[in-house]
C-alpha cells in the first residue's frame, strides 16, 4: 500500500471517531435533558409555589381616582332609573320633515327627530299588541333628584307622551318601583320635571355653575345606560357653547368624551367639586352608542327652566320680538348690506313687536339696550330672558346708518300660535267648539299659506286635538293642515262643518293632510280611520 492510500484510509478513521464521539455527546445531551425535567416535574410536584396573598383593602392613593371615588359615592343615591310605558297608536305613520326656520320664533320638530334617532334606550321598541293596531312601548332614561320633596330632573324625550312613570332609587329592592308624575316639560331645552311622593326626605344633588366649566375640566356622568343603573364614567369637558340642530336657539350644550349611552339620557354631569353641572341628553354617534362625543345641556339653563316648571303655571314663558335671522352667518349679507357687526333681519312676522316698532327686513340688529350683539345666538338669549310686556331698546344699521327704537317684548309661545292660527286662550268665548271629530280648525289666511307654502285658499288648519278624540285616534296633531275629507276639498271652516256633519257612526273617514312642520316637496299624507 503506498502512503497517499494509507494516509486516505488515516482520514476516514478520523471522520468515523470523530462522528462516533458528536453522537455519543448528542445522546448524552439528550438523556441528560430528560432526566432534569423529570427531576425539576418532581420537585414542582412538592408544591413550592409562594402563594399569592391579599393585602388588606385601602384606598388608593392617587388624588384622582379617590376624588371620582368620593363624588361617585356622594351622588349615585341622588341619581335615578327612570321607566316608562306609553300606548303607540298607527305606529308605522311616518311624519313629513321638520321645518328648518330659523330665528327667535322657530319651532321646528327636529329636536323630538334627533333624539329618537340618537338616543333611544334600550327595550324603546314594540312592546305586545294592544288589539286595535296600537303598541306599548317602553323606554329607559336616568334623573337626577334636585330637592328632598321628591322633585326630579330628566329629559322630555324620556318621559313624552309616557301614559306611566316609574322611578327606581338607587337602595330600593329588586322590582320596586314608585309612580311619578309630570310637573311641566320644556320641547325647546327637552327637560321635564317629574315628582314622586315619598313619605321622607330624599338625597339631592346639588346644583353648580356651568359658566365656571372650562374646556380641558374633568367631569363625570352618572346613569342607568342599556339599563345598568348607577354607572359612572369620567371624561372631560371638550367644548362648551355647541349648537347640534339647526335652528334651536335656546339649546346650546356641553360637549364630554365621558362614555354616555341609550339610558343616560336624563342624568347629571357633575364636576369635581360634586356639583351638577349639566343634564346628559344626546349622543353623536353613527351606531347609537357611545362614540366619545356627548352633549349635556348646561345648568345655567337648567335651572332657570326648572324654576318655571315648579312655578304657578308650570310652563316656561320667553320673550320675543318677532324676527327671524339666518342661523349661519353669510358675510355677503354683511357687504351687501353693510351690517357689519350685527344680526341681519331675512324676515319680520306681521304685527309682531319687531313690526309695529318699524323694523325691516335687511335691517341689522347692533345693540339690546346699549349692549352689542353680534351673534342670532346673543340676541335670541337676551330677548327670551325677558318677561313679556316689558321694553327694550334696539340698535340698528339701516342701508349702513344708525338708527335705534323701543320694542314690548311678547310672550313667544302666544306669538307663535298667532302664527299658526292657533288659539291659546281656552277662555275666550269665540274659540270654536271640539267638532264630533275632536278637534278645531281655522281657514289658512294668505300670510300662512305663504309661509307654510300652501296654495292660496286651500285647506284648514288643525287648531285643537282633543284627547281620547277620533282625531287623535287617526293621529292628527296641532298645526297640521287639512286639505281634503273623502275626496272633497277641505278650503274653509263651513266646507269642515257641512262634510264633518255628513259623516256617520261606522263610516270610513280619511283626511289629506300636510303635516306640521313638513314642506310642499315632503309632500301629503293619508289619515284615516272609522268614525265610532
Amino acid at each position: 500500500m503506498d502512503s497517499g492510500a494509507m494516509w486516505m484510509r488515516m482520514k476516514a478513521h478520523r471522520w468515523v471517531y470523530t462522528l462516533s464521539i458528536l453522537a455519543t455527546l448528542s445522546l448524552g445531551i439528550l438523556i441528560g435533558t430528560l432526566i432534569s425535567s423529570e427531576v425539576k416535574g418532581k420537585e414542582g410536584q412538592k408544591g413550592d409555589a409562594s402563594p399569592l396573598v391579599l393585602p388588606t383593602a385601602q384606598p388608593t392613593n392617587n388624588p384622582l381616582s379617590q376624588a371620582f371615588a368620593q363624588i361617585a359615592k356622594q351622588l349615585e343615591p341622588s341619581v335615578v332609573n327612570i321607566n316608562t310605558e306609553s300606548t303607540i297608536k298607527n305606529p308605522h305613520r311616518r311624519r313629513g320633515l321638520p321645518g328648518q326656520g330659523q330665528g327667535d320664533d322657530d319651532d321646528s320638530g327636529g329636536m323630538d327627530d334627533f333624539f329618537n334617532h340618537f338616543f333611544g334606550g334600550p327595550g324603546q321598541g314594540p312592546g305586545p299588541g294592544q288589539g286595535d293596531g296600537s303598541i306599548r312601548e317602553r323606554s329607559l332614561g336616568s334623573g337626577v333628584i334636585v330637592d328632598a320633596k321628591g322633585y326630579i330632573l330628566t329629559n322630555r324625550h324620556v318621559v313624552e307622551k309616557a301614559d306611566r312613570i316609574r322611578v327606581r332609587f338607587e337602595d330600593d329592592p329588586p322590582g320596586v318601583q314608585h309612580d311619578a308624575k309630570v310637573i311641566g316639560t320644556d320641547q325647546e331645552t327637552d327637560l321635564a320635571v317629574i315628582k314622586v311622593e315619598v313619605d321622607h326626605p330624599l338625597p339631592a344633588a346639588r346644583m353648580g355653575n356651568s359658566d365656571g366649566m372650562q374646556v380641558g375640566d374633568w367631569v363625570l356622568a352618572i346613569g342607568s345606560p342599556f339599563g345598568q343603573a348607577g354607572t359612572v364614567t369620567a371624561g372631560i369637558v371638550s367644548a362648551k357653547g355647541r349648537d347640534i340642530v339647526p335652528g334651536r336657539q335656546f339649546q346650546t350644550f356641553i360637549q364630554t368624551d365621558a362614555a354616555i349611552n341609550p339610558g343616560n339620557s336624563g342624568g347629571p354631569l357633575v364636576n369635581l367639586n360634586g356639583e351638577v353641572i349639566g343634564i346628559n341628553t344626546a349622543i353623536l354617534s353613527e351606531t347609537n352608542a357611545y362614540a366619545g362625543i356627548g352633549f349635556a345641556l348646561p345648568s345655567k339653563t337648567v335651572v332657570d327652566v326648572y324654576n318655571q316648571l315648579t312655578g304657578p303655571e308650570h310652563k316656561v314663558s320667553r320673550g320675543s320680538i318677532g324676527i327671524m335671522f339666518d342661523a349661519v352667518e353669510n358675510p355677503a349679507i354683511a357687504r351687501v348690506y353693510g351690517s357689519g357687526s350685527g344680526v341681519p333681519i331675512s324676515s319680520v312676522v306681521a304685527g309682531s313687536p319687531a313690526d309695529q316698532a318699524g323694523l325691516k327686513v335687511g335691517d341689522t340688529i347692533t345693540t339690546v339696550d346699549g349692549k352689542k350683539v353680534t351673534k342670532g345666538t346673543e340676541l335670541v338669549a337676551d330677548i327670551a330672558a325677558r318677561k313679556p310686556g316689558s321694553k327694550v331698546a334696539l340698535g340698528f344699521l339701516r342701508n349702513g346708518k344708525p338708527q335705534d327704537t323701543s320694542v314690548t317684548i311678547a310672550d313667544r309661545s302666544k306669538l307663535f300660535a298667532a302664527r299658526l292660527g292657533e288659539d291659546q286662550e281656552n277662555d275666550d268665548e269665540n274659540v270654536p267648539k271640539p267638532s264630533k271629530f275632536g278637534i278645531t280648525v281655522r281657514k289658512v289666511t294668505p300670510e300662512m299659506a305663504d309661509r307654510l307654502d300652501i296654495p292660496a285658499g286651500k285647506g284648514v288648519i288643525v287648531q285643537d286635538v282633543k284627547p281620547g278624540s277620533f282625531a287623535e285616534d287617526v293621529n292628527l296633531a296641532r298645526g297640521d293642515i287639512i286639505l281634503e275629507i273623502n275626496k272633497q276639498q277641505v278650503n274653509s271652516e263651513e266646507d269642515f262643518a257641512r262634510i264633518e256633519s255628513s259623516m256617520k257612526s261606522g263610516q270610513d273617514v280619511v283626511f289629506l293632510v300636510r303635516p306640521r312642520g313638513s314642506s310642499r316637496q315632503d309632500g301629503t299624507i293619508f289619515d284615516a280611520g272609522t268614525l265610532p
